[in-house]
């Protein structure tokens, strides 16, 4: 089974990812960040860097889903090739950060890779605001990070809703992040654990 964790910079993906892992004890397969050569280069000068970047994204992330169809056992992946095209890769594209023929080029190689993968059997979704994606990319304090424009992550949040609610055709579950606070609070993280035994496998809370 795969299940992938959505949501915009600083929405807690990889928090509730290691969580849930360690609960059900799933597999957790995380973004490539820490080790991305053109993350920081991309943050710096993004007309420059976008498409390198969002290609590298894609091979990656192509990379895990043939490794989460190969396994015969459930894994949790923070972040889903969807949202890297359809988020990401169209806000870049919006803001003229990669021509013409650099987009057709990813598309196409996006829809061939698609071919031989299939949808995830559940996304959650992490719905937060603008102020509260603000606060969490503070205090994980990544220098590169740390200049983002507040327009860049509204943009990111119109494209995701666009994305969850009008674009993609598997099974989502959207959890409204702004009031809970799954890290540190035990009954945050029991109603989502709830609701994931519910939708996945017809439990109903105890």
């Amino acid at each position: 089974m795969h299940i992938a964790i959505a949501g915009n910079i600083g929405s807690g993906k990889s928090t509730l990812t290691a969580m849930l892992a360690r609960h059900y004890g799933w597999e957790a397969r995380y973004e490539a960040v820490s080790d991305n050569p053109y993350l920081e280069d991309y943050y710096r000068d993004l007309h420059r860097w976008s498409f390198n970047l969002e290609v590298y994204f894609l091979k990656e992330r192509f990379r895990d889903l043939l490794a989460i169809a190969g396994a015969d056992h459930t894994i949790v992946q923070d972040r889903s090739i969807f949202e890297g095209v359809y988020v990401f890769m169209q806000n870049n594209k919006a803001m003229g950060n990669l021509s013409d023929r650099d987009y057709e080029t990813y598309m196409e190689l996006f829809e061939q890779m698609m071919s031989v993968v299939r949808l995830p059997d559940l996304m959650i979704y992490l719905r937060a605001s603008v102020p509260h994606l603000v606060g969490n990319i503070q205090k994980r304090g990544r220098n590169y990070e740390q200049t983002m424009q507040l327009e860049y992550l509204e943009n990111l949040n119109r494209r995701y809703d666009d994305f969850i609610y009008k674009m993609y055709k598997g099974r989502v579950m959207v959890i409204e992040k702004d009031g809970l606070d799954f890290q540190n609070n035990p009954k945050d993280f029991a109603q989502i654990v709830d609701r994931i035994d519910q939708t996945l496998f017809g439990l109903f809370p105890s």
